[in-house]
């Protein structure tokens, strides 16, 4: 499943230079991965309340072009890889037709004490599963 969601650049996440700054867009893809999480049906306060956390473990962002104020930007979120406690994320921030920054998201599946572990089954949702 490919899940889109869209933000409009606002004036504090630019630079001197009016681009969106490189930090700014970690703040994007976690909006994004967060909106997908919750349109693929995985419960993330019912995680928390039973004790595991989805933590991120690696990000691998390349920037292709800037974004700047007002820019429309859409961020599209799939899973590509899935293993029985980590997996992985592609995003891709785009505006209009351009590619504006390509993300691979790492993840993994933690207990109450952050040690990686497998997914309850009752959290287990297709969404965190490659669709191909």
């Amino acid at each position: 499943m490919k899940h889109v969601c869209k933000i409009t650049v606002r004036t504090y996440e630019c630079d001197m230079n009016n681009h969106v700054n490189n930090a700014n867009y970690l703040n994007y893809l976690e909006y994004a991965r967060h909106e997908y999480l919750k349109a693929v049906g995985f419960d993330y306060k019912t995680s928390i309340s039973m004790g595991y956390g989805l933590f991120v473990t690696r990000i691998e962002i390349d920037y292709k072009k800037p974004a700047v104020l007002d820019d429309d930007l859409v961020i599209e979120s799939e899973a590509v890889k899935k293993g029985a406690a980590s997996g992985a994320m592609l995003q891709t921030i785009k505006n209009g037709q351009d590619t504006v920054a390509l993300a691979k998201v790492f993840w993994a599946f933690v207990d109450s004490n952050g040690k990686p572990c497998r997914i309850p089954a009752e959290l287990d949702v297709d969404g965190l599963k490659p669709s191909v």
